[in-house]
């Protein structure tokens, strides 16, 4: 495969993910995070940081209402509900196979 049709596929790729996470509000982020360890938070600040190693001015709430398809504040009214202490616990427990989503990593 070329760099370019790569490149390419990686981002068609990136936007199925981003496109799906938006159609399943029922799938909760710490869920997420519990079972894969990244959520939609974790795709917004590797977009932003990747926006930004291009030299493109992005804040982290622009990046999270590009994931989210909204303002986060609106998808949070909207979608979350509050984590049980079970799911609290296991997030806890799963913290040290977090993604790492500081800027370079």
């Amino acid at each position: 495969m070329d760099e370019q049709t790569r490149i390419e596929s990686e981002a068609a790729a990136f936007r199925g993910l981003i496109k799906h996470l938006q159609q399943r509000t029922d799938v909760q982020n710490i869920d997420l995070m519990n079972l894969a360890g990244f959520c939609r938070n974790c795709l917004a600040k590797w977009y932003r940081a990747e926006a930004e190693h291009r030299g493109e001015s992005m804040d982290y709430e622009q990046a999270r209402a590009h994931v989210y398809g909204m303002p986060y504040a609106e998808w949070k009214q909207r979608y979350q509900a509050e984590a049980s202490p079970e799911q609290t616990a296991r997030f806890e427990e799963t913290r040290s196979t977090h993604a790492d989503t500081r800027a370079g990593n």
